[in-house]
């Protein structure tokens, strides 16, 4: 099932994705499907009617991961890691499909990092890898906007990716999905760059979850990006990277200057 949260010119609401490419409707559910049972209303909205947003604005945390695909964390000279390297970045860094990233005059270079990206679906904490399918709500896509230069020299990146709108998600979030063996693509201005498969991770969604989960209880709509393949490189304003995961969508967003 495919979630999204959109809007026609009013306020933001949620809806179940139907039809196939270029039919697709939008079934209008009310009030929230994270916390409240789907209850779909009956409304119904043409998808190229509608806008849609970030499939969910976290309540309190983005959680990246880093260097969880070997071949990236070589291509940028780095070893990996012994366990998880596990950021913090805030919610005010979500934007959605087709918002515009806004570059700061202080990032003076600029990376795609194409993910797939886990949405918690409840309160949890010390959760085991087999019991991780139960907290989670579903999957979407992500791109883990990074500010490299001052990612080496803030040393915390706190600014590198956390600045306002780094962190694009969506389209939807797909509630039913393998996330063992998916294939990532991104491209930049139609250019393939990034081609890999989360069979590549390091470590797997359900290691990383119940990793995190033991320092930090996980609310619904907490979202944890799972690292990116090799081929991530700069993007300046005027271009625009798509990332697609395989099962859930395409997330395309274009950079402007700030």
């Amino acid at each position: 099932m495919r979630i999204a949260r959109f809007t026609t010119g009013e306020d933001p609401r949620f809806a179940v994705v139907e039809g196939g490419p270029g039919e697709e409707e939008l079934l209008v559910v009310a009030g929230d499907p994270l916390h409240t049972p789907l209850s779909p209303t009956g409304k119904r909205v043409p998808l190229a009617e509608a806008r849609l947003l970030a499939p969910v604005i976290p309540r309190s945390k983005v959680i990246g991961i880093g260097r969880n695909y070997a071949a990236h964390a070589a291509e940028l000279g780095n070893e990996v890691p012994a366990e998880p390297l596990v950021f913090l970045a805030p919610n005010t860094s979500v934007a959605g499909p087709g918002d515009p990233v806004a570059i700061p005059d202080w990032a003076g270079e600029v990376h795609y990092e194409g993910e797939l990206a886990v949405v918690i679906g409840r309160f949890c904490r010390d959760v085991p890898v087999e019991r991780v399918p139960e907290v989670v709500f579903g999957y979407t896509v992500a791109n883990d906007v990074t500010a490299r230069d001052r990612q080496k020299s803030d040393g915390q990146w706190w600014r590198a990716k956390g600045a306002d709108g780094f962190c694009p998600i969506g389209p939807w979030i797909e509630t039913e999905l393998d996330p063992a063996d998916l294939r990532i693509t991104t491209r930049l201005d139609g250019e393939l760059v990034q081609d890999g498969r989360t069979s590549l991770m390091v470590r797997d969604v359900a290691s990383l979850v119940a990793h995190v989960s033991t320092a930090m209880t996980l609310l619904p709509g907490d979202i944890i990006m799972t690292g990116t393949p090799e081929g991530v490189g700069p993007v300046r304003a005027g271009q625009r990277v798509s990332v697609e995961v395989e099962g859930i969508g395409v997330l395309e967003n274009p950079f402007v200057a700030r």
